[in-house]
């Protein structure tokens, strides 16, 4: 125990925050009236310190072994000092890709799949509207201003993507994981489109439903609880988004999701994807800990996968990727965002899941989202995580079908449709 508070009391000094531990016995290393200040009852925590695991010491402050107190800004400047080496640069085995693959396909049924998205979404819509921009729009926001608020970027995404798909009034427009509605209100009210989403959390379902009524917008808007595996009878899309979709789809039903979305387009149509992507080119999730922490308290199932191999499955299933945009720092900014405002309201943010869970669950989910919130931040901007967009289409055949012989579709082919 002496060489490992010994180990620990050097990493504290090269800290770019003050931090402090103490034992359970009441013995401390650090200075006094730190910015961070870490107190451990158990020492196997202790030791997933000293080495790195960051992600293994962020599992014991949710379930209480550890007290931590700091802003979220400073404790994730002292996470990042004490990782050892970069957590996306060590490559799986044959034999952990083989077990991923099975892990893969196993944890996503539709039935397990259905769970694990209202695990995450359905914990209390009370909850996400307290940090989240009004529109509710839960995923990575564009500050094509530098100067706009978390709600201005919100809504500039939203046109960014409509931009992107060239949304024309009367187009059908189908939302794959439409969340709270953010998008598919968007497109209806500002481009005229007919939109449908699917959701597979019941929280979401219920929140839009009630919408489209407030909003008078029975018969433009439309949402189902279904799976994007599931679109039997329903005819083709015009255009297609998915936003913050595919890091649920899971490694081994990558091929599937694009060749549904294939399946689900006219010929000649766009479609828009937008989701998380790995830093690393062979690791399925960010080291040290972290990817375990996130799949067990935030996101079970989820799998996020380097663009390369995003790409190289949207090729297979016969789309046509014209554009792909990185927005990583984005959403280190939209993360930092929504973490801000949670820690300015953890009283209120604890007295609402109070209301709907015992004391205990409820105290462990605030601590785990804190942790998350402020940790993605911090990996999107290190570059351990990305965030991209990628625009698609599905080629008609028809050479002289488009802006030039051989578009084959609407797209412009230039960039220009979206700076008019």
């Amino acid at each position: 125990m002496k060489n490992l508070l010994s180990t620990l009391e050097s990493h504290l000094a090269t800290l770019p925050v003050t931090t402090s531990v103490q034992l359970s016995s009441g013995e401390r290393i650090g200075p006094d009236n730190s910015a961070v200040q870490l107190s451990f009852r158990s020492p196997k925590a202790l030791a997933a310190l000293a080495d790195g695991q960051i992600g293994s010491v962020g599992a014991a402050i949710v379930e209480g072994w550890v007290d931590v107190k700091g802003r979220a800004r400073d404790i994730m400047a002292v996470a990042t000092g004490l990782l050892q080496g970069n957590p996306v640069e060590l490559a799986p085995t044959w034999l952990e890709q083989s077990v991923s693959k099975a892990k893969s396909l196993a944890m996503h049924t539709l039935t397990r799949d259905a769970e694990q998205i209202q695990f995450h979404y359905d914990l209390s819509d009370e909850f996400y509207a307290l940090w989240l921009d009004p529109r509710r729009v839960y995923s990575c926001a564009y500050y094509r201003d530098l100067s706009m608020s978390l709600a201005q970027a919100q809504e500039a995404k939203l046109d960014h993507i409509c931009k992107k798909l060239q949304l024309q009034p009367g187009e059908r427009f189908w939302d794959i994981g439409s969340g709270w509605g953010g998008l598919i209100f968007w497109a209806a009210e500002n481009y005229g489109v007919q939109a449908h989403g699917i959701t597979l959390s019941r929280n979401q379902f219920e929140y839009v439903q009630r919408k489209i009524e407030a909003k008078g917008l029975q018969g433009r808007v439309t949402v189902e609880l279904r799976d994007y595996r599931q679109m039997d009878g329903v005819p083709p899309f015009d255009k297609i988004g998915s936003v913050g979709m595919f890091e649920h789809v899971g490694s081994a039903h990558l091929a599937e999701y694009f060749q549904t979305i294939y399946q689900m387009l006219q010929p000649g149509g766009m479609a828009l994807v937008h989701g998380i992507t790995a830093g690393g080119v062979n690791n399925g999730e960010v080291g040290a800990g972290i990817g375990g922490f996130i799949n067990r308290y935030i996101f079970p199932g989820g799998e996020l996968m380097h663009i390369s191999r995003v790409l190289h499955d949207l090729g297979k299933s016969g789309l046509e990727m014209v554009d792909v945009e990185n927005l990583r720092p984005h959403y280190a900014r939209t993360l930092w965002a929504w973490s801000d405002s949670l820690e300015a309201q953890l009283a209120q943010a604890q007295s609402i899941l109070t209301t709907q869970y015992d004391a205990d669950r409820a105290a462990r989910a605030l601590r785990a989202y804190r942790l998350y919130l402020a940790g993605c931040a911090m990996g999107f901007e290190h570059g351990w995580v990305a965030l991209h967009q990628m625009l698609c289409i599905k080629p008609d055949g028809d050479l002289q079908h488009g802006v030039m012989p051989g578009a084959q579709s609407r797209y412009a082919f230039n960039r220009e449709y979206i700076y008019r």
